[in-house]
């Protein structure tokens, strides 16, 4: 692929053009595995803003959809306990070392599968899936398990560490065993691993990259894509081939972390502008709220039934439609709700939020709350 094709699949516009034609082949009823329905997209609009009205009394009070959402799980500020050991340190350093913390907990942050939980120690309390993998990795960085001197400077992220990880150290820090399995677990150790190669001393080195009094989300995406592309078993990454569509971008897991590092980067003082350029998360929970509220309407019960790779057409067009039908539904959210895309962007209409819709109506729908179609995940993709 020559330079120009790649550098284009990198960018949030590629994404959205991709996702408009997966969307238009769709409804031209070329797809062999979802039909649309405007009646399901409505009853998604409404399971958002159900949710939105459930867990925010003030809209203007919708924080970023982000890792840090998941360090408050259980209602307990738990970075604002740690900063509180970073006392002392200029701004900048605390950015780096929360950049730190966020790569490594994102890079982690693929479905763990419906039988693993995390009991955290200190409070006994027990998490699972996304809240159970945040708090996890933030433990094992608190705990100094990424840095070079885990003893003297233990809240930061080594490079020299990482590269050498292994899945133990990972199956230790999650309290992996027989009876609580983790999904992908050697596919997150070997994306530390490989991390831990890419040039960076440390992760936290992407705030001197993208430092700048105005820093664009879509500038923080591509330094992301630049710096952590070598870490992807694909050399495009999260791009996949579609037969009617062509290569189809989605860089879920960059993005989510793009998302993730817009905190750090406005605590040390910097204004992060352009939220919308960026696009939803093509993920499970997103997905399945369009399945399980019915504007995706399954044409095979194959779908419904066998378990589907990453690549595999089916989940392709499933992730695409995600990311146009998201927008949509955005623009419905606001229009109910009477806010503008600056004051509810996209990622606040996540967390707001689709991303919780979707859970809710997998736990109504599914013993376990797994979502409607099965990816089997090797802990780089959803």
């Amino acid at each position: 692929m020559n330079p120009a094709d790649l550098a284009y699949l990198r960018t949030p516009a590629a994404i959205r053009e991709r996702a408009e034609k997966m969307l238009k082949y769709v409804e031209d009823g070329r797809s062999a595995w979802f039909a649309l329905d405007g009646n399901g997209l409505e009853a998604a609009v409404q399971a958002t803003l159900a949710v939105t009205h459930r867990r925010f009394a003030n809209p203007a009070a919708i924080p970023f959809h982000s890792r840090w959402r998941h360090f408050e799980a259980g209602r307990r500020d738990r970075w604002r306990a740690l900063s509180e050991r970073l006392a002392g340190l200029p701004a900048q350093e605390v950015a780096r070392r929360r950049i730190d913390l966020a790569v490594v907990s994102v890079l982690l942050d693929a479905g763990a599968g419906a039988a693993w939980s995390y009991r955290e120690p200190g409070t006994g309390e027990t998490f699972a899936r996304s809240e159970g993998l945040g708090v996890a990795s933030l433990h094992m960085f608190a705990n100094g398990a990424f840095s070079r001197d885990p003893k003297g400077d233990p809240l930061r992220v080594d490079a020299e560490r990482l590269a050498a990880l292994t899945p133990l150290d990972i199956a230790m820090g999650f309290q992996v065993k027989a009876h609580n399995p983790l999904t992908g677990l050697e596919g997150r150790a070997e994306l530390l691993r490989k991390l831990g190669g890419v040039g960076l001393a440390r992760p936290g080195a992407l705030f001197d990259l993208v430092a700048q009094p105005e820093v664009k989300a879509e500038a923080i995406l591509a330094a992301v894509l630049d710096k952590l592309s070598p870490i992807w078993p694909s050399p495009l990454g999260d791009v996949w081939p579609h037969p009617a569509v062509g290569l189809v971008p989605f860089h879920k897991l960059s993005q989510w972390l793009s998302y993730s590092l817009v905190e750090p980067l406005q605590g040390a003082g910097l204004t992060v502008v352009e939220l919308d350029r960026l696009t939803g998360l093509p993920e499970y929970r997103n997905g399945g709220l369009l399945v399980d509220a019915g504007a995706l309407r399954p044409k095979q019960r194959a779908l419904l039934e066998k378990s589907f790779l990453p690549g595999d057409e089916p989940i392709v067009e499933w992730r695409a439609l995600t990311v146009a039908l998201l927008d949509r539904i955005a623009d419905h959210v606001r229009g109910h709700l009477g806010l503008d895309a600056e004051r509810l962007p996209l990622v606040k209409v996540l967390e707001a939020g689709t991303w919780f819709a979707g859970r809710a109506l997998a736990a109504e729908r599914r013993p376990g709350g797994g979502p409607p179609i099965t990816v089997a995940s090797d802990g780089t993709v959803f």
